[in-house]
């Protein structure tokens, strides 16, 4: 599978951060531009999102692009939302949010803009060292893409983290085959001690083994179509 030829070492932390989370929630180690992590629905991919801003922080990046798929899933889930970063923040280190600039500000001076997916020329202009990329399956416009990642010109070695659960679209493809990207895969049920009895209980009885269940639990990328008169090639 050459989606497992450029994996990386998971990288074990010592913090907060490696103590709770699972292994394939932290960042691998190794000299890559993207972090693709590719999980079915309730794995934890906004908490490792989340996290990993919060690392860049402490690193020294200071200039951080956080693109949802809309504004408000920016605003929602990365920013807000129950494992969005300030939830994540330590009181100690806890940015200011300002929603009326997209802007999130942290006491060392370091500065994240959200922006939507649905925007692409809000990601004209901009200077990022770093950008986390959520649900970039499931962005409207490529071009949103492309754009941020001619931002992300500044600092020593910029990096993206993609959370994603993924479809069968040629920008996750092309993410997936790329040498400069490590991928982390995962399915809902690696974070099943986490997750509602009933809300296993129900997808389980419902979607496991079909395909919308093996997409969005199994986080399978689904190229054909079973009965189809023809393949996807």
């Amino acid at each position: 599978d050459h989606r497992d030829l450029h994996s990386f070492p998971t990288r074990r932390s010592s913090d907060l951060e490696g103590f709770w989370a699972r292994p394939e929630q932290v960042a691998p180690v190794g000299d890559w531009d993207i972090w693709a992590l590719i999980a079915g629905r309730g794995f934890g991919k906004s908490r490792s999102g989340s996290q990993w801003v919060i690392r860049q922080v402490a690193n020294g990046k200071r200039h951080i692009a956080l693109v949802g798929r809309t504004a408000s899933d920016a605003r929602d889930v990365m920013i807000e939302g129950p494992a969005g970063i300030l939830a994540c923040s330590p009181p100690w280190n806890r940015p200011i949010f300002e929603p009326s600039k997209r802007r999130l500000t942290w006491k060392n001076g370091a500065v994240a803009i959200y922006y939507s997916g649905d925007k692409p020329d809000q990601l004209r202009g901009p200077n990022h060292d770093a950008a986390w990329a959520d649900e970039l399956a499931s962005w409207r416009y490529t071009d949103s893409w492309d754009q941020l990642s001619f931002g992300l010109r500044i600092g020593d070695h910029p990096q993206v983290c993609v959370t994603t659960t993924p479809r069968p679209v040629k920008i996750i493809r092309d993410l997936l085959a790329s040498p400069r990207t490590a991928v982390t895969r995962g399915s809902t049920f690696a974070n099943a001690s986490n997750l509602a009895r009933s809300f296993l209980d129900a997808i389980v009885s419902r979607y496991q083994g079909t395909r919308l269940g093996r997409q969005e639990l199994n986080a399978e990328i689904l190229e054909d179509v079973e009965g189809a008169l023809w393949n996807h090639a």
